[in-house]
């Protein structure tokens, strides 16, 4: 058992918290967050996210929690994972990691390093951080502390694809920081490492993981703007596509979230600081932001068509989330499409049992309904494909509806477009 060097966890949320847990079980671990709520019901045993199970934590036996920055003075090596967001105009705002580094560097000590898990773009690490890090600390990059990037590649309500599970890219700002950022990761991931040849490069790295996977979606999304107009089905044709051995199975999609619609920002930032305006990577991320408004219109015209009164209608969106199985409302796409409606007087009403109701509250200014037989609504958009939601039996969800030749939008392909039209639905999908 190894109980050397303290590690400092800064953020506990679906990145930090696994990460703190599996450390945890082995290693001294403050987990710290600057939410006090957060970690009382993590002291409680409770994790919101549902990315650590009450056993879990308890088997974490070396870990304890805080929000007081002064227990951060006895940690020797402190891993950052704060979220690292875009603002309104879609630019970096490295608001979370730059306090983050500040608070780091107010407990930093010679022979220290600090470790960066947050998304960022390359260079990131030294031309920000480590600045704020040696003002803060006066200390001497490289000399006194030094540092490490590994790109967190957690997939929020994926329950095989875990921490231990996937493989790890390490990287260190010399030699011998490399190595000992790279040891530390072994410790604890099955899947092995991956040492890249310097923190830029696994900066890099990271980045372009979900800007490619962006790409590719917005590929699909495009095609099914296409099919929409030719009048044939995305789905049946990507599954005729599909059964050619190396067509990419990816579908069309609202792309929300707090990775994959918000990466690509990060790599065009740093492409325009060094003269590059680009192409591709802006125009994917155009398509998959306009999703939403495009289904939200062509639901619409499809009710105009069914002869419902738009401005007295109700239509039911079932799911809010970012992406099934997961309560992660952030950036979610949803609610772009519930803005869409409501602007044609449209009323909605948001069904999602994995959602926080308080949280849907607090940052969207939307409550939240169970699903109910007593419910009457004019259409339904599936727009997250929850199992809870796959489990609705046809008969139900056609029995809500008060229109006589309502619209179901399946967004996410859950169920069989054969059975809806023959309980009476007009169906639409992405």
């Amino acid at each position: 058992m190894n109980l050397g060097k303290k590690i400092a966890i800064i953020g506990l949320g679906y990145v930090g918290l696994p990460l703190a847990v599996e450390f945890g079980k082995t290693r001294k671990v403050l987990g710290f967050d600057i939410n006090q709520s957060r970690v009382d019901e993590l002291m409680s045993g409770v994790d919101n996210t549902l990315e650590v199970s009450s056993d879990g934590l308890a088997d974490a036996v070396h870990l304890r929690f805080s929000c007081d920055q002064a227990d951060l003075i006895d940690a020797t090596i402190f891993i950052v994972t704060v979220p690292t967001p875009v603002d309104e105009a879609k630019r970096p705002n490295l608001a979370p990691i730059v306090n983050a580094s500040e608070m780091v560097a107010r407990a930093l000590k010679v022979g220290d390093i600090v470790i960066y898990e947050s998304t960022v773009f390359p260079g990131c690490t030294e031309e920000v951080c480590v600045p704020v890090l040696e003002n803060g600390s006066g200390l001497v990059f490289n000399q006194d502390f030094f540092c490490g990037y590994s790109p967190e590649r957690i997939n929020p309500g994926d329950k095989v694809n875990t921490l231990r599970k996937i493989v790890k890219i390490t990287s260190g700002s010399n030699e011998a920081a490399a190595s000992e950022v790279d040891d530390l990761y072994s410790s604890i991931i099955d899947a092995g490492t991956y040492k890249a040849k310097s923190m830029m490069v696994a900066e890099a790295a990271k980045v372009i993981e979900n800007s490619q996977r962006d790409l590719n979606i917005a590929f699909v999304n495009e095609l099914s703007l296409i099919f929409e107009l030719i009048g044939i089905d995305t789905i049946d044709v990507l599954e005729a596509a599909g059964s050619k051995w190396n067509f990419l199975p990816f579908r069309p999609g609202m792309v929300g979230g707090h990775c994959i619609g918000v990466d690509p920002y990060y790599l065009t930032h740093k492409a325009e600081q060094v003269g590059y305006h680009p192409q591709v990577l802006l125009a994917g991320r155009r398509i998959n932001d306009e999703m939403a408004r495009f289904a939200a219109h062509n639901i619409i015209k499809k009710m105009i068509v069914n002869k419902i009164d738009i401005s007295q209608s109700t239509v039911a969106i079932l799911g809010v989330t970012f992406k099934d199985n997961c309560p992660d409302i952030r950036n979610s796409k949803v609610f772009d499409l519930v803005t869409e409606f409501e602007s044609w007087g449209i009323t909605v009403i948001l069904i999602d049992p994995w959602a926080s109701q308080d949280l849907v509250q607090a940052q969207y200014s939307h409550k939240l309904t169970d699903f109910s037989l007593n419910i009457l609504v004019d259409s339904i958009v599936v727009a997250v494909g929850h199992q809870d939601f796959k489990k609705i039996p046809i008969k139900d969800l056609k029995s809500i509806c008060k229109s006589s030749n309502p619209v179901f939008a399946d967004l996410k392909g859950i169920y069989s477009r054969e059975k809806l039209e023959s309980a009476g639905f007009t169906v639409t999908r992405l």
